[in-house]
């Protein structure tokens, strides 16, 4: 072979590598832009699932829009369960600024079957069927900061509006809403490495061993510090039946703060449900299909205002969730006056009939990002023994019966992975029943 004729040769060559890589890289370009394309298709339409058409939208104060839902239209009802469902508000009496409250009943049917509550909420709360109604000073009530500018019309509810950059500081569109798997709390199986590699830990007042319809409490609000964005500081009551396994049911609500989920560092009321252990069923608050809400005052995921301080006024919400005994739907109830709506008995399996365990407490997420312990907050972020207006509290614990009454709970247990980080305490008084302090701040000379 000539030389002429290798140069040549050895030109192609490099010429076809060019080409090669050219192309290699022009793929590589569209392929991202591709992905990226399918993300925001993807994303487009999750929010235009969960943002339905308001009536009216109201611009809450930290930043977030509340939008006014028709109550038929909530997103809910995109559940195939729920299509045929026919709705009818029933006002019975004043608006909650007046002497009486506001209860919203809904009857929805399906095709063949009433969903018709067969008790009425107030009636659960009775003088009778409460041992002893708390006389406690220096506790003021709560709201949420977006009343400061409008109010959702009746025979609508507020709906937390999603923005797009919320569905994208998620892990997926699909896990959106969703908490990890593993963040119940496992008392009965209390290994700590166990319960350290889920990176939850949790402070924890429960009760089991029996068939539970509903629980109560009466929970101190502060506003944590969370050290990274993908961690979260809450306080809750856990509505818990069958296994701790792939089965799972779960009915959840409280306060929290989740800079991942809301894009800021607000107190927010929140509730969650799961009927498979996190993994493929349920959402926080309206995120999903399932929880149907009847009231148009509060809305889920929005932020509460104000909250307590060191030495300062305290604040706290009340939380009531219980099974209606003829239907078996768990209806939700917000304070004295507010019944928020419920979830449907046919998305459980276990808590179509009762639930097994009780839990009321704190959960954070520890990271561990730097190698060492987070330094997020439970509760106020003080341990449990600092007492009233320094450590966070649940007043007045209970649970309901299968007769549809609220009692002490019997029985109390707690349970904590490490006491050094966050911790809780139980006790009794007449005024507030049984109560607990719980929390801590994590990190410390003692929680490495």
């Amino acid at each position: 072979m000539s030389a002429a004729a290798h140069f040549s040769n050895d030109r192609v060559y490099k010429g076809f590598l060019v080409w090669l890589c050219f192309w290699g890289w022009l793929s590589l370009k569209c392929a991202g832009r591709l992905s990226v394309s399918s993300q925001n298709l993807q994303v487009h339409k999750h929010l235009k699932r969960l943002n339905k058409p308001a009536v009216k939208s109201i611009q809450s104060p930290d930043g977030d829009i509340i939008d006014c839902v028709h109550i038929s239209k909530q997103p809910a009802f995109d559940h195939p369960f729920l299509k045929d469902h026919k709705i009818q508000v029933i006002f019975v009496s004043a608006f909650p600024s007046n002497p009486h409250y506001l209860f919203a009943y809904v009857l929805a049917y399906y095709v063949f079957k009433q969903m018709n509550p067969s008790t009425t909420p107030e009636l659960l709360f009775e003088e009778n069927k409460v041992s002893k109604k708390p006389k406690v000073e220096r506790i003021s009530p709560v709201t949420q900061l977006w009343h400061q500018n409008g109010v959702c019309s009746e025979g609508t509810i507020p709906v937390r509006r999603t923005k797009k950059e919320d569905v994208l500081r998620a892990s997926s569109v699909k896990r959106y809403g969703k908490k990890k798997h593993r963040t119940v709390p496992l008392p009965r199986s209390a290994d700590p490495d166990l319960a350290s590699q889920s990176g939850h830990q949790h402070a924890i007042a429960y009760v089991e061993g029996g068939k539970f319809y509903g629980a109560k409490a009466t929970i101190n609000v502060w506003e944590p510090k969370v050290q990274s964005p993908n961690e979260f500081s809450l306080s809750q009551l856990w509505i818990l039946g069958g296994s701790f396994g792939q089965d799972l049911n779960s009915i959840e609500a409280g306060w929290q703060v989740s800079p991942d989920l809301y894009g800021d560092n607000n107190t927010r009321l929140f509730t969650y449900w799961t009927s498979d252990a996190y993994q493929a069923t349920g959402c926080y608050n309206l995120l999903c299909s399932g929880f149907i809400q009847v009231n148009s005052q509060i809305a889920m995921g929005a932020s509460i205002s104000p909250v307590s301080g060191f030495h300062n006024p305290q604040y706290d919400i009340s939380i009531t969730i219980w099974k209606d005994p003829k239907e078996g739907h768990w209806w939700m109830q917000f304070g004295d006056g507010y019944v928020l709506g419920y979830w449907p008995s046919f998305l459980f399996s276990y808590l179509a009939d009762s639930a097994s365990i009780v839990e009321w407490g704190g959960e954070v997420v520890n990271m561990e990002e730097d190698g060492h312990h987070t330094t997020t907050q439970m509760g106020s972020g003080q341990f449990p023994d600092a007492g009233f207006s320094k450590a966070s509290y649940f007043r007045n614990i209970q649970v309901v019966d299968s007769s549809n009454n609220l009692k002490e709970p019997k029985g109390i247990n707690t349970f904590t992975e490490k006491s050094n980080c966050y911790d809780v305490e139980v006790s009794k008084n007449d005024d507030w029943g049984h109560y607990f302090y719980y929390g801590g701040p994590g990190r410390n000379p003692n929680c490495q």
